[in-house]
């Protein structure tokens, strides 16, 4: 699965398809991406891929700039048990301008996350 499509409800929760809840269930982190959108990773993909990524030499702007852009408003959350939901802060929806409906993209390791037009 690449693409999907959800409604947030009334509590910032978005419910995960049950064919990928699997490769969430060591938890989930959100971000705001390069543009008004959102990354959403496996807390995995985080640790394995990103945190290296967004390591460099201490006066290199371009990997301060990164840092800040993915660290800026970062969250962390589980899936719930019952129905694989994860919540999205407030500050990230405004960030994204996405208020109710979300669309999913698989980007390689990880998910971007938009306003469904």
């Amino acid at each position: 699965m690449d693409y999907f499509e959800r409604k947030l409800d009334d509590k910032r929760r978005l419910t995960i398809p049950t064919e990928l809840r699997n490769e969430f269930s060591s938890g989930v982190v959100i971000t705001r991406g390069f543009g008004n959108y959102l990354h959403l990773y496996s807390i995995n993909v985080w640790n394995e891929q990103m945190e290296p990524a967004l390591t460099g030499q201490i006066l290199d702007e371009r990997i301060a700039d990164l840092n800040v852009k993915f660290r800026s408003g970062k969250t962390h959350a589980e899936l719930d048990d019952k129905q694989g939901r994860v919540t999205i802060e407030q500050h990230l929806l405004d960030w994204a301008k996405i208020s109710k409906d979300i669309t999913a993209v698989r980007a390689g390791a990880y998910w971007r996350l938009t306003a469904t037009d």
